[in-house]
Order: C-alpha cells, then sequence, then structure tokens
C-alpha cells in the first residue's frame, strides 16, 4: 500500500513501466542482435547436401527446358550479342529452368550466395529441396564435410547451349550447378536431361563419372566452339600440328562431358582437351571444373591460370581443360593470345 496521502496514478505506474521496458530492451537488443548475426555467420552447411540438393536443382530444371521444348513453348528472344558476334538467345526454358534451379536452392540455404546466368522477378517460396540423398551418393560420399555458409557461391546455367536448343540440336543441351569454397570448384553438377544422365563430382571425395583409360596428344582430339569455329582451328593446329582433328560442339558442359568416360549408349563425342579462346562466363565453366579437379584433371585460362569463383561472373582468359594428360605441357604446346584482344567477325 502507498504511504498516507500519496496516490500512485495508474498512468505514471505505466509509463514508469513502458521506460523501463525500454531501457532494458535498448541494453540487451544489441547484445541479442549481435549473438544472432555471429550465430548466422558461423552457421554451416555440409557438403554432400548441398551436392545432393545440387542434383536436385539440376534435374528439376531439366525437365522444366525439355517440357518447353516438348510443347514447342520457347518464345525465344534475343539477349544482344556475345563478344563474339553470336546471338545470344533466352527462351522460357532457360526462365523457367532458372526458376526451379534458383529458388530451390535459395529457399534450402537462404545465407548462401546464388549466381544465376538467367534474372527474373518471379519469386517462388514453395519450392524445397527433399533432403533425400540418392543411395548410389550415401555409398559413395560417408562423411561430414562441412564449411561456413558464407565462403559457399553457387553458380548455375539453367540451359546451357541454348542456341543450340534452339535448333533442336538437344545433345549438347544441359543444365548445371556448382558449388564453389572461398572461391575453389568443389562440387559440379551437369545434367543431360534430353539423355536423363547426370554427372556429378564432390572434389577430394567421389564422383559418378570417371575419366578415359587413354588420351592422345599426337595428335589430339580438341573439343571446341561452334560459334566461331575457323579462328579456333586455326589456333590448335598451330599448337598441335595439321593433324589435329577440332571437334565442333555446342555447350560448355557437353565439352567438358566430352572428355570424361561415360556410360554405354551416350551418344556423346569424345575429345582429348577442350579449349576455348575468348572470355567465358564461369556458370558456364565451373561445374565443369569441379567435375575435373575431382578426377584429377585441370581446367585453367589459356596461360595457366586458375579460375577464382568468387567475384565476376566473366572469365576473361579464355580455356583450356584436360583430364589424364600432362597440363603443363599441353599449355606450353599454346601459341600466344590475348583473348580481350580478338573478336570474332562474321
Amino acid at each position: 500500500m502507498a504511504p498516507m496521502g500519496i496516490r500512485l496514478s495508474p498512468l505514471g505506474v505505466a509509463v514508469f513501466c513502458l521506460l523501463g521496458v525500454g531501457v532494458l530492451y535498448h541494453l540487451y537488443s544489441g547484445v541479442i542482435s549481435n549473438r544472432l548475426a555471429a550465430f548466422r555467420q558461423r552457421r554451416n552447411v555440409d557438403l554432400r547436401d548441398l551436392l545432393a540438393l545440387s542434383v536436385e536443382a539440376a534435374v528439376l530444371g531439366g525437365k522444366e527446358v525439355k517440357r518447353v521444348r516438348e510443347e514447342n513453348g520457347l518464345q525465344e528472344k534475343s539477349k544482344g550479342k556475345t563478344k563474339e558476334g553470336a546471338n545470344d538467345p533466352l527462351t522460357m526454358g532457360d526462365l523457367e529452368s532458372h526458376r526451379k534451379m534458383y529458388h530451390i536452392i535459395r529457399n534450402t540455404f537462404p545465407e548462401i550466395t546464388v549466381n544465376s546466368e538467367e534474372h527474373d522477378n518471379v519469386v517462388d517460396k514453395s519450392l524445397l529441396w527433399s533432403r533425400t540423398i540418392p543411395s548410389e551418393m550415401a555409398e559413395k560420399i560417408t562423411d561430414l564435410s562441412e564449411v561456413p555458409a558464407e565462403s559457399v557461391t553457387v553458380w548455375i546455367d539453367p540451359l546451357d547451349a541454348t542456341q543450340e536448343y534452339t535448333e533442336n540440336l538437344l545433345k549438347y543441351v544441359t543444365t548445371m550447378v556448382c558449388v564453389a569454397v572461398d572461391g575453389k570448384p568443389v562440387i559440379g553438377v551437369i545434367h543431360q536431361p534430353f539423355n536423363d544422365f547426370t554427372a556429378w563430382a564432390l572434389v577430394g571425395h567421389d564422383s559418378n563419372v570417371q575419366a578415359r583409360s587413354s588420351y592422345s596428344v599426337t595428335p589430339p582430339k580438341v573439343i571446341i566452339s561452334r560459334s566461331h569455329p575457323g579462328e579456333v582451328k586455326n589456333y590448335v593446329q598451330e599448337a598441335f600440328g595439321n593433324s589435329t582433328t577440332a571437334i565442333q560442339a555446342g555447350g560448355a558442359g557437353y565439352k567438358v562431358l566430352s572428355l570424361l568416360d561415360l556410360p554405354a549408349g551416350e551418344s556423346m563425342d569424345q575429345a582429348d582437351i577442350y579449349v576455348h579462346i575468348t572470355a567465358i562466363k564461369k556458370w558456364d565453366i565451373c561445374a565443369g571444373d569441379a567435375l575435373l579437379r575431382a578426377l584429377g584433371g585441370h581446367m585453367t585460362t589459356l596461360k595457366g591460370e586458375e579460375i577464382d569463383y568468387r567475384d565476376t561472373p566473366l572469365n576473361s582468359g579464355g580455356l583450356v581443360a584436360t583430364v589424364g594428360l600432362d597440363h603443363k605441357a599441353v599449355l606450353e604446346k599454346l601459341p600466344a593470345w590475348d583473348p580481350e584482344k580478338h573478336r570474332h567477325t562474321h
């Protein structure tokens, strides 16, 4: 009870209590938010989980790519010209695949960085990873391997070889997911929606594909782009001799798969070396880089530099990829070439 003659105003008590709560809030909110931020920063993600999610995302995107093609609903547009002067098409296959692949990864791991070739304003919060680890993957990769979420960068290509897709050259078409940790590719997934085949690898652990038993450099079969074959053919023949075979193909994912020993029945070209002499985007090459690394192979710029998958999407140094060969010896055969100074003209 209040002392005699003193009345406590209910309003005053309420104000006093609110002020007290406000002081406590300001005292502790900073501490709590700092602890929450530190907790978020410390969150780890398991690489096997990311691999299984990447496979699921690539297959999900591939279903959209195949559906749009079979329904003949491409609605093709052009994003403009590439630096080599080729048309850079965009279809509903690209967009629908992007929506599935991007959102299933972002919804499952919202704290990691995801870079996609395509961009879209559609938001789909309903897509979530099934949290299923395929049996083959579970058998091959049994240990946990966690990395800090902030060290992870994901690169996705919702439809590689879009030009060939519009031309109905479907064997070149892939969907790809790559996970880089501190800029180094550690997970690579290349899915062929029209062959229903998915190649995957976790660097330092295992893969469901392997290198072929032998490769040749005397002379090699070199796989190159369809968009400017003339100058690339001249370049590789200057490097490896006039008897070098230049295989023209679409899609960076397909070109990497051509270096590998794929299951019987796959209608694939077989190459010894993959060469690209102009700039190329990282979502085109990161998954292939990871696959090759997992098998002891290499993907570098024409000058032999490793590619950093943390920052800008553009790799401006060209590309040479090998597995089962002495990569350094291959690089030493390459003529001097500056990709930035060379442009293809029609």
